[in-house]
């Protein structure tokens, strides 16, 4: 799904990336524990997260995550902005509640990120 797709399923604002809107992303994965991302993303997703915290950029440089989608109308900092300015992370916020924004995304065709965990551990 493209960006420009993901920013009107979720009426959200541009807050940096306007000129890679055309960028495509294969799954979805919402999420406010970068420690999960980490130890669960391996596809190429746009993260939907309400954190507004400068790890959620350094989380999404390691994993090569180039779009991140804020919820409940979270506005990051100008500091985060640039951050994410200067590593080609599209920023959107969206006043959708995650819940909302993953399934309005689902709705629409974009899967979500499979986590495969291990049968001993369940």
């Amino acid at each position: 799904m493209l960006v420009s797709e993901i920013r009107e399923i979720l009426n959200a604002d541009i807050l940096t990336g306007e000129d890679m809107l055309d960028l495509n992303v294969d799954y979805g994965y919402g999420c406010d524990l970068m420690s999960d991302v980490l130890a669960f993303v391996r596809n190429d997703i746009i993260l939907l997260s309400g954190l507004v915290h400068p790890q959620v950029i350094r989380t999404a440089e390691m994993l090569d995550i180039n779009a991140i989608a804020f919820v409940r109308g979270k506005r990051p900092s100008s500091e985060l902005i640039r951050m994410a300015e200067m590593k080609n992370i599209i920023l959107l916020t969206t006043k959708h509640t995650l819940f909302t924004a993953c399934g309005l995304l689902y709705k629409n065709g974009l899967e979500g990120e499979e986590i495969a965990h291990d049968e001993d551990s369940l």
